[in-house]
């Protein structure tokens, strides 16, 4: 695998179509498909992300095999592509090693549960030095756990793994765009390591997205750091509070600071052409999330 580690961003990570698929985030309390088919019914999504375990714990459950295989099929027929978000502990930068070793068994099962559920990507976030004398050792934790798992996967055909830089703040490994271009080099720029954007993330390190053109600009930007293949997934969400806040506050799209003139340059970006856009956004049911999903429809180019 060494050589196809260097060979940059030709992964098929991106969908063959033009056409942005709009879907969201979507639930699976009391069972993968009894849960999440009736959802992505209800929002009218064209893609969906879940969690395959606690948001916010350690716990690795087997999945249910018939619920699995039901998830699988319903996907297929609806023509659906699914996403995997790990756990929000995951951390592969932190100075506690039992944190590392739990996060690499986190992107492991994600990873296995991902392909049992025909799911393209798993997403984990970049995660932090959390100490300033840390940052140089946690990217050598980065390569020393992601490549096992990015070269376990490619070789399998299994899942792709999906880096989204975070809100910024805490010694962030990458929350801005172009702090990804070391994040790929400790990997060796591996085909199967994919990038995740996030707009309220983007917005909460810095980039002004709601200035005429700022969305384009940071698109450009991302493009320029990580190579024309390497976006394959977008996390569409407003945001509640102010430019650089560094604080993770996610809106309904067009209701927060980024605003929706940006998230009509997000949907016609060439970047994003044939790119999965997942809401992320406040919701009561799917009720918030259709409305978020129809806004975004209604924004993406026509061709």
């Amino acid at each position: 695998m060494a050589a196809s580690r260097r060979r940059g961003g030709a992964a098929a990570g991106s969908a063959p179509s033009a056409r942005r698929p709009v879907g969201s985030h979507t639930p699976t309390a009391g069972g993968l498909a009894k849960a999440a088919l009736p959802y992505v019914d209800g929002a009218e999504s064209e893609v969906a992300q879940v969690y395959v375990s606690n948001s916010r714990g350690w716990a690795l459950p087997p999945g249910d095999p018939a619920q699995d295989e039901a998830f699988l099929a319903g996907c297929a027929v609806r023509g659906l592509s699914a996403y995997i978000h790990a756990s929000l502990l995951v951390n592969l930068g932190s100075p506690t090693a039992a944190t590392v070793e739990r996060s690499a068994d986190t992107l492991a099962h994600a990873l296995t549960r991902g392909a049992a559920i025909g799911a393209t990507g798993v997403v984990f976030h970049s995660g932090s030095a959390v100490d300033e004398g840390h940052a140089e050792v946690a990217m050598k934790q980065v390569r020393e756990v992601l490549l096992p798992l990015l070269d376990r996967a490619a070789a399998t055909g299994g899942p792709k793994l999906l880096v989204e830089p975070t809100a910024g703040g805490g010694r962030s490994l990458a929350s801005r765009v172009e702090h990804l271009a070391p994040y790929l080099d400790a990997v060796d720029h591996h085909p199967w390591l994919g990038v995740c954007f996030d707009t309220c993330h983007a917005w909460a390190a810095g980039h002004d997205l709601a200035a005429p053109g700022g969305m384009t600009a940071t698109l450009d930007a991302l493009v320029a750091t990580v190579g024309q293949d390497r976006l394959w997934l977008v996390h569409a969400n407003d945001s509640r509070d102010a430019c650089g806040s560094t604080r993770d506050r996610h809106e309904t799209i067009g209701k927060g600071m980024i605003g929706e003139a940006a998230f009509g340059e997000l949907m016609r970006h060439p970047a994003t052409a044939g790119v999965p856009v997942v809401v992320e956004t406040p919701t009561e049911g799917y009720v918030g999330h259709a409305s978020d999903i129809a806004a975004l429809k209604s924004l993406r180019p026509l061709a």
